[in-house]
């Protein structure tokens, strides 16, 4: 059988990037990774309590953490950035309290700047997102990974693979379904292929999707 790695690990140094960057001595690291892991968590929560947009998806990308010895420089890549915009510098003032007070950082500043990307549904992420909105909604998961297909069609991509596991539907057997639409090399390391996994809690129980999305290669 062929051994799953995650694509994005596998990837690291040649077409991915860290998605945290810095430096600390060994019995420090812990901190630092739970102090990241705090970081993410608030703004996940911050942004699901404030924004309900029609569509159901948060928009988060991806959130990049840089620290220095005097700052955290946080970077949030949005989708739909327009739910942090509307009064946007209350917001992120709002956002920098919360987590300033998680982490109860005294001498280190916090930054927080907000990205667009440019296409949405390129991203796995927001894809995954989208989908788990359609299931809680009770579309049939057929439907909802062929629509999330489409979507990421328009946004020019060269491949895309969807898997949902678990209770699909609620029947009492557990199963994985999977749908492929282009190609996506996943063991040619020059492939850069975006990746994520997302759990949904259904009435049923939890299912799993997982994305691959082929973007380019280099």
């Amino acid at each position: 059988m062929g051994q799953k790695i995650n694509p994005l690990g596998f990837r690291l140094g040649t077409t991915q990037d860290h998605h945290a960057i810095w430096f600390s001595q060994p019995k420090n690291y812990s901190e630092g990774l739970q102090e990241d892991q705090k970081i993410r968590d608030c703004i996940k929560n911050y942004i699901q309590k404030n924004m309900k947009i029609s569509s159901g998806v948060e928009g988060v990308a991806c959130i990049q953490i840089q620290k220095r010895i005097d700052l955290i420089q946080v970077t949030i890549y949005m989708g739909f950035p327009k739910l942090l915009v509307e009064g946007r510098t209350r917001r992120i003032e709002e956002l920098q309290l919360n987590i300033q007070k998680e982490l109860n950082c005294v001498n280190r500043k916090l930054n927080i700047a907000i990205t667009r990307i440019p296409n949405p549904y390129a991203n796995p992420n927001i894809l995954a997102e989208f989908i788990a909105g359609q299931l809680k909604n009770r579309v049939s998961f057929r439907k909802a990974m062929k629509k999330a297909i489409e979507l990421t069609e328009q946004a020019d991509t060269k491949g895309i693979q969807v898997q949902i596991a678990g209770r699909i539907d609620g029947k009492e057997i557990a199963r994985v379904e999977w749908i492929r639409e282009g190609r996506v090399p996943l063991q040619t390391i020059r492939a850069k292929i975006d990746y994520c996994s997302y759990p949904v809690r259904t009435i049923y129980g939890v299912l799993g999707i997982k994305i691959w999305i082929f973007r380019e290669e280099e």
